[in-house]
């Protein structure tokens, strides 16, 4: 909270200061972002923080390490960023803007061969928007509130967030074309195999695994299918890889069909409370109509 009793009405520059001595980190710094010298930068930290009452900034070998106040200030000076960004570009448009911030989660494996491909498409149609992106592989980011918007590959989303079925994602037994024409890959029990680590226990390829080769221990373990991948790109030996991250030019060779009756299906997931944000919404439907996967 600000001091009450020094009565001082902050304005825009101001939080423009601060954010840009927030993202700097130095006076040097700032003072490029604000395209200002050095001097005036410190000049009106100084005075700023005599007005307000209070320390914004501790001077540090580091550089300029911000408050819990000036950190606060930052987060409503990006916001103010983005609405003034979100005027001007309706102003060029003519038109209504879509703005804001989406927090979009999902796993590397599905930001890698389906969410950025699609980005690519649409994203640039909307300058004012923000996209923040975590990898993750389980339901609790939304749950937390910490995401909007999930990309899941499940059969069995939770109840409480509501989303659609956007298809099937199958799984193939892939090598790199190296490793397939060095090894007899008609016997894949004699393959060095790389598989998902304990932290994805009911993958559909685990579950494959252990009923079609249950004498088969892995050569290599990973917490993410792309991990997964990027080795079998190596030539380090196979694994069931989804469908989406194989094709032309991936450097990946199937070995077989399908793994039958182990697809999964691809969730576009939100929570209840966030179907009444247009930001999130717009995401939504973008991701619904370039995402949807053959059934």
């Amino acid at each position: 909270m600000l001091n009450a009793a020094t009565h001082y009405q902050l304005d825009y520059p101001d939080l423009a200061l601060v954010l840009a001595l927030v993202r700097g980190g130095t006076l040097a710094r700032a003072a490029a972002l604000l395209r200002v010298d050095v001097s005036t930068v410190f000049r009106a930290v100084r005075r700023l923080e005599s007005s307000l009452g209070q320390v914004l900034f501790e001077k540090s070998r580091a550089g300029y390490l911000p408050t819990s106040l000036a950190t606060t200030l930052a987060q409503q000076a990006e916001r103010a960023e983005q609405a003034l960004e979100a005027a001007r570009v309706g102003v060029e448009q003519g038109g209504e803007v879509i703005s804001g911030t989406v927090r979009l989660t999902c796993t590397d494996s599905v930001l890698q061969g389906l969410l950025l491909p699609a980005l690519a498409r649409f994203m640039p149609g909307y300058s004012a928007l923000t996209l923040e992106l975590s990898t993750s592989n389980d339901f609790a980011n939304l749950s937390r509130r910490d995401a909007d918007i999930a990309l899941r590959l499940t059969r069995t989303p939770p109840e409480h967030l509501v989303g659609r079925c956007l298809g099937t994602v199958s799984y193939r037994v892939c090598a790199s074309p190296g490793y397939a024409q060095q090894h007899d890959t008609q016997d894949l029990a004699t393959l060095a195999w790389i598989a998902p680590d304990d932290f994805l226990p009911d993958h559909p390829t685990v579950a494959w695994r252990r009923q079609h080769l249950p004498g088969v221990r892995p050569s290599y373990r990973c917490n993410s299918m792309l991990s997964a991948t990027e080795l079998v790109r190596a030539g380090l030996g196979v694994a069931a890889l989804p469908d989406f991250l194989l094709g032309e030019g991936h450097g990946l060779q199937p070995l077989g069909p399908a793994l039958a009756g182990h697809d999964t299906a691809l969730w576009l997931l939100t929570r209840p409370d966030c179907r009444a944000l247009r930001s999130v919404v717009t995401l939504f439907d973008e991701l619904g109509r370039h995402l949807r996967q053959p059934s």
